[in-house]
């Protein structure tokens, strides 16, 4: 085994062999659907954006095996998002009460965020467009943790 490859031992349990029914692709749509609402309505807070994608797995646990697994991937994606927006949060807050100074550090970290931001939002469209059409739509990175997570 390579470096950075990760080997699923059951090849049964792939969410490409799965063939989802009507409502299953509707639901599995909706997990990204509602986290780009959740987006919108807390944008300030990013806590809200991962408790709201947190509750919908925790709804969609005992669902079908596509429903649980995008539902999963879609909890995954949103972690480091979280941990990333939850420091620029606070930085923020500290420039603008001017416990820090404006540092290039924090334009670059700002930059960056929300070159992630933007990526995750193009990503999650994506997935919601592909899911509800039938079709995995697999993040990198994400789709490999949520593989070794979620079972059938």
């Amino acid at each position: 085994m390579e470096f950075g490859e990760i080997h699923i031992d059951d090849f049964s349990q792939r969410i490409e062999d799965v063939v989802p029914h009507e409502d299953e692709k509707e639901r599995a749509s909706n997990c990204y659907v509602m986290s780009l609402v959740a987006v919108m309505v807390g944008l300030p807070m990013p806590i809200i954006n991962l408790a709201a994608t947190g509750i919908f797995y925790l709804m969609s646990r005992r669902g079908t095996f596509y429903v649980r697994w995008n539902a999963l991937q879609a909890l995954v994606s949103q972690v480091p998002l979280f941990i990333m927006n939850n420091i620029l949060f606070w930085w923020t807050v500290r420039v603008l009460f001017c416990y820090t100074d404006l540092s290039s550090a924090y334009i670059a970290y700002f930059i960056t965020v929300n070159l992630y931001n933007i990526y995750d939002f193009v990503e999650t469209v994506r997935s919601a467009i592909h899911t509800r059409k039938g079709v995995t739509h697999r993040w990198y990175l994400y789709s490999t943790i949520t593989d070794k997570i979620c079972k059938r």
